[in-house]
């Protein structure tokens, strides 16, 4: 290769290097132009160069400064004076100047704007302490963020980092139209891939405090999720591994995602819990509505805390012991919780109290014990539940759980009738014990079809999503579904109760005109689990136990087992009620206001004075095996 070629390649390789390059060879070039005229009027037009000057100023030093003025102002050249050759010299610098400075003030607004671009692209490194990360996106991505920022509300300033394969501007103003103003809270987006290494080294995984898996949306989410959890469990941790917590939708991938994680990762069953949300709906509504109040941050939470002034006192004692706060069970010094124990359990030492409050400096024990209404109160236990009648209106990939977790808990001789425009695939009800299991061809959107059903003989409809569409749409035929049901169900008297799965949130609010008496929202419910679990990895025992069937669980039941219809009371009243048969009383719902957001009649965690006087169609909510 020649030298002049190697030269040029030399040139061309400092030229890719951008901007400072490009400075650095305009810097070169106009320092050469100086010196090289400086020498020149210093051998031909020294004398007019220092005309006017004092003789201590005549040096090359000076000459030079003359020069890099000339450069940098063309203007001045105006005012000189001398002979030919020092004008010609001047012309030629400031010439020259005028070259070199217009093309630095273009290599700078150029690099400038490439800069603003890079920026603007989310590829910078961030620098946080202490912040939650979400690495992926979906619609799961504005509840989460929206439940951070109310977390984050008493604190000082927070951070919240969104690494997702998108671009950042466009997820920014997605993030603000959506949250809108997040106070202290700082919502900051990176584009990169969470499932590439070198991208999650943008976002500071090192010094966050929890990440935050978010499922992407598509046909095969957990494969996304475990490669993420792969990487994060593979990934070295010179600061300490933060908390990360992530959910599979599919049950069958959940001991990949755990083996995936590591044995520091909390993995929620996503798909299991909105299984047990439905069945348990579908015979006491309202609970989706507890279960919201719980988990998010803008109501009532759980907490845990050490009372060393009870211990020795029983757990039923407890119960009255908080003018302010819910008590619903214990945890022991290894970290095992006991949800609503037997009321003759003992506060041993050690101890933690688990509470609901809208707040942990809202817990306050009461002076003395607020006195229950005896005469309001209802002695006795439950009535065993009678056979009853399901109607499944639509099928998805949760229907034969829902319809097997049935089987294990109705009363023999119920009956479960699955409606859908075709028979499903693979059978109905295959070795089911308890249900009997029927079909009938329907399309649930068609009220023509609808009024074939014998509606009248049902006690309770779940209408399913159809998760074969686009969610959205989805949706649409669901809100369709549920006004046909309604118009029907006013004819027959209303008979039976209505339970509608819901993909996207703003849609209960336009489903409300419909008066069904539940939505689940499962993706709401599993963002608000997530973010409580990243806020505090110490509620997942907690949460486990409060979803797990075989203990105590969450139950709507007739307040009129609790408290005589019409008679004035207090909640301490319905706590002493509950505690008698074994259950802990955490709130109630008053079903004339069923129908009003947010809570939609449901009340958690109410003074224990509060006067109450409830209908016969009203609900107690406690914490029951059964």
């Amino acid at each position: 290769m020649k030298l002049r070629e190697r030269v040029r390649y030399w040139f061309d390789r400092t030229m890719d290097r951008g901007t400072p390059a490009l400075i650095g060879w305009l810097g070169l070039l106009s320092a050469g132009m100086i010196i090289l005229v400086a020498g020149l009027t210093w051998l031909f037009a020294r004398d007019d160069a220092y005309a006017g000057m004092a003789e201590q100023d005549h040096s090359w030093w000076r000459l030079l400064w003359i020069n890099l003025m000339r450069a940098m102002d063309p203007g001045a050249v105006a005012g000189d004076s001398g002979g030919v050759v020092f004008l010609g010299l001047m012309l030629l610098i400031s010439l020259g100047g005028i070259f070199i400075m217009s093309s630095l003030i273009g290599v700078l607004t150029t690099g400038l704007e490439n800069r603003i671009f890079e920026l603007r692209k989310g590829r910078s490194r961030l620098v946080e302490h202490g912040h939650t990360v979400l690495l992926g996106w979906s619609d799961q991505v504005f509840t989460m963020a929206a439940e951070l920022v109310k977390a984050n509300q008493s604190a000082g300033r927070s951070c919240v980092v969104i690494l997702a394969d998108r671009d950042k501007v466009q997820m920014e103003d997605e993030i603000r139209g959506r949250l809108g103003d997040t106070g202290r809270t700082r919502v900051i987006c990176r584009s990169g891939s969470p499932l590439n290494r070198s991208d999650l080294d943008l976002v500071s995984l090192d010094t966050a405090k929890s990440v935050i898996v978010v499922s992407p949306q598509g046909d095969t989410p957990d494969i996304d999720v475990i490669k993420a959890l792969l990487l994060l469990n593979n990934r070295e941790w010179p600061h300490g591994r933060p908390h990360v917590v992530a959910a599979v939708q599919d049950s069958e991938n959940l001991a990949a995602a755990r083996l995936a994680g590591g044995p520091d990762a909390l993995i929620v069953d996503a798909d299991d819990i909105a299984v047990r949300l439905v069945v348990q709906s579908h015979r006491q509504s309202g609970l989706s509505t507890v279960c919201t109040d719980l988990l998010d941050f803008a109501g009532n939470e759980i907490y845990m805390r050490p009372e060393p002034a009870l211990v020795g006192s029983t757990y039923g004692e407890a119960l009255a012991a908080f003018e302010l706060g819910s008590l619903i069970g214990l945890l022991g010094p290894g970290g095992k919780v006991r949800l609503n124990p037997p009321m003759d359990t003992r506060v041993e030492e050690g101890d933690e109290l688990i509470l609901i409050a809208e707040d942990d400096l809202l817990i306050r024990r009461a002076e003395t014990p607020v006195p229950p209404v005896r005469e309001a109160m209802v002695a006795g236990r439950d009535v065993p539940d009678a056979p009853d009648r399901t109607l499944l209106l639509g099928w998805n990939s949760r229907a034969p759980r829902i319809i097997d977790l049935l089987d294990r808990l109705v009363e023999p001789g119920s009956v479960v009738d699955v409606a859908t425009p075709h028979p499903p695939e693979g059978g109905l009800g295959d070795g089911l014990a308890t249900l009997r299991i029927g079909y009938k061809r329907c399309d649930p959107t068609s009220r023509r079809a609808l009024e074939t059903l014998d509606l009248g003989s049902y006690n309770n409809v779940v209408v399913m999503a159809d998760d074969t569409l686009d969610p959205r749409r989805a949706d649409d035929r669901t809100l369709v579904t549920l006004l046909h049901l309604r118009d029907l169900g006013e004819r027959l008297g209303n008979p039976y109760a209505i339970v509608s799965e819901m993909n996207d949130e703003t849609n209960r609010d336009v489903a409300q005109v419909t008066r069904a008496d539940d939505f689940i929202v499962s993706s709401k419910l599993i963002s608000l689990l997530l973010t409580q679990l990243a806020e505090n990895r110490h509620l997942n025992a907690v949460f486990t136990r409060l979803f797990d069937p075989a203990g105590s669980e969450i139950h709507l039941k007739p307040a009129r087992h609790y408290v005589l219809p019409g008679a004035e009371a207090n909640f301490a009243t319905v706590i002493a009620s509950a505690s008698g048969r074994g259950e802990t009383a955490i709130g109630y719902r008053v079903r004339r206001r069923s129908d009003e957001a947010p809570h939609y009649g449901v009340v958690l965690n109410p003074r224990k004075d509060e006067p109450l006087v409830f209908a016969e169609d009203d609900s107690v909510i406690v914490l029951a095996e059964n």
